[in-house]
């Protein structure tokens, strides 16, 4: 543990019970290792570490935050901007007059098993962990994923319209899960955050009644064709749960048209889900879930389609967007991190953006511990922190204007999942302690989350040559630049950054860390 810690005042107290080395490093972070190649950040009800809010210094000066497999966690760091080059081996070059697309924003999904893991903590521990997210100290998300009814990632099955042939929905009604734990957990969320938060709703799957193969799991889509009865009650089904929620002032930015529509084809899927193919998903939002929303009292939420893997793009997106009856309902394209790694970014996201510049690009769901090989969680990975940022630079280079991790809290053994479906999360609950555990990939995130505001706009960035450095640039609403670096290598790599406006910036990305740089210029 000695070289995770910069040489600071440390004070450690060895848990002899559990062999574990709790310490405060001058960040603030709490570490603990639990013997993967990294530290988490212990919390409770009194103490957190925490960014805080982060202003710029005047022109000419520069600010950064590192956070690394040593053991950095947002640790600050400031300079002077040179006037002439450091002669650096590499330089990064910001190219503003090339812009592209503009940021939305950054968040997690609050699951049912979410929610029930920071209802697990004391009052005090819970406030910690939704400041951790929401509030200007914390990592500032400002996206939050809402499923509708229940998925993998609840404690029993359930829709909001169980009752067989209920078409006119008159038994509709929200689950305990809303009233008693997504709904007061969302609007204490809203509350910190200093701007609304835009609230993105998914559904899993229709009530089994209205499904071919009556159940909410396994291979079944809707009865009937897309502008009959079914679809439209399905349609109506979403402008009903936009309507409870509006109840308790808690309105959506967007909706996905159903999460991942290609688990509903598969054969034995083992939890909740509905398939479409793109044509159905094409015609049941012209006929059914466009009108339906354009005629309600909530005509501005935004209809983004497929939420699911890139590897279905861009035949999916050429099916339902080259339809300009469904097209002119829909605002972007939902994807889902899990088979990346299947395809190159350039041929599924950018191929998209090429022949429909107008959707934006959003991604919806990511967790690590999700495959055979890898499962549930891993307190202290870096590893995974790397997965995540590696995967959300590449998404923003190929012109995607958010990011949205999934659950935002799980317990140790990553659930509760009724299909014991259990994955990793930023933060990890361990409610016996009450305390929790911020992994590397909450950093991994804040540095996007914190620095990224909505409407800042990616610019060009050049290199004087090949290097093994990963990389996106911004320029903020206020004309200040984010740089955000990423080193998977396992050597220190130096260079300096060029912006012409202002000058040369000297900067190391150690091994395996995560950089952000910015400044202002003017």
């Amino acid at each position: 543990m000695a070289q995770l810690l910069p040489s600071s005042l440390v004070l450690a107290l060895v848990f002899s019970a559990t062999d574990v080395i709790l310490c405060t490093e001058n960040n603030g972070c709490v570490a603990r290792s639990f013997g993967y190649d990294s530290v988490v950040c212990e919390c409770n009800s009194t103490y957190c570490d925490s960014v805080g809010p982060v202003s710029l210094p005047p022109l000419g000066q520069y600010s950064s935050y590192l956070s690394s497999r040593a053991g950095s966690r947002m640790e600050a760091g400031q300079g002077q901007i040179q006037v002439s080059s450091s002669g650096a081996g590499l330089r990064l070059t910001i190219l503003p007059y090339q812009k592209y697309q503009r940021i939305k924003g950054f968040g997690g999904a609050m699951t049912d098993a979410a929610a029930i893991n920071i209802l697990s903590l004391s009052a005090g521990a819970q406030e910690q962990l939704l400041r951790q997210y929401f509030s200007k100290d914390g990592i500032s998300y400002s996206v939050v994923r809402v499923p509708m009814a229940s998925c993998d990632f609840s404690t029993r099955l359930y829709t909001y319209a169980d009752i067989p042939g209920d078409y006119d929905l008159k038994n509709f009604t929200l689950a305990q899960e809303d009233m008693n734990m997504k709904i007061p957990l969302l609007l204490r969320a809203q509350a910190m955050s200093p701007y609304p938060l835009s609230l993105l709703g998914s559904a899993w799957s229709a009530p089994a009644w209205m499904k071919t193969n009556g159940a909410l799991t396994g291979k079944g889509s809707l009865k009937g064709q897309p502008g009959g009865k079914e679809h439209k009650t399905w349609a109506q089904y979403y402008i009903r749960f936009l309507e409870q929620y509006a109840k308790y002032n808690l309105t959506f930015w967007a909706l996905t048209t159903g999460n991942e529509p290609s688990a509903g084809r598969m054969t034995n899927y083992s939890f909740q889900a509905l398939g479409f193919t793109p044509e159905e998903q094409r015609d049941w939002v012209a006929l059914d879930l466009g009108p339906a929303l354009q005629s309600s009292s909530h005509p501005h939420t935004h209809i983004l389609i497929l939420d699911d893997s890139r590897l279905l793009l861009p035949h999916w997106a050429k099916v339902v967007l080259s339809d300009v009856h469904a097209a002119r309902y829909i605002h972007g394209v939902a994807v889902h991190f899990y088979m990346d790694g299947l395809v190159p970014a350039e041929t599924s996201l950018g191929a998209t953006h090429q022949l429909y510049p107008e959707y934006y690009l959003f991604g919806t769901e990511a967790c690590a511990g999700w495959g055979p090989l890898d499962r549930g969680v891993k307190l202290g990975s870096w590893d995974r922190a790397e997965k995540y940022a590696h995967d959300i630079i590449e998404d923003l280079n190929h012109y995607v204007v958010g990011w949205t991790d999934w659950n935002l809290a799980l317990d140790l053994t990553g659930g509760p999942n009724w299909v014991k479906n259990f994955v990793d999360s930023p933060v990890i609950v361990d409610a016996k302690r009450d305390v929790f555990y911020k992994q590397p990939s909450f950093y991994g995130m804040a540095h996007f989350s914190k620095f990224l505001w909505e409407g800042s706009q990616r610019l060009g960035v050049s290199t004087s040559g090949k290097t093994q450095l990963e990389f996106s640039a911004f320029v903020r609403p206020d004309g200040s630049v984010v740089l955000i670096v990423l080193n998977r290598s396992s050597s220190t790599i130096q260079f300096e950054v060029w912006d012409q406006g202002v000058g040369y910036i000297p900067c190391t990305a150690p091994a395996h860390s995560l950089l952000t740089v910015a400044w202002n210029t003017h």
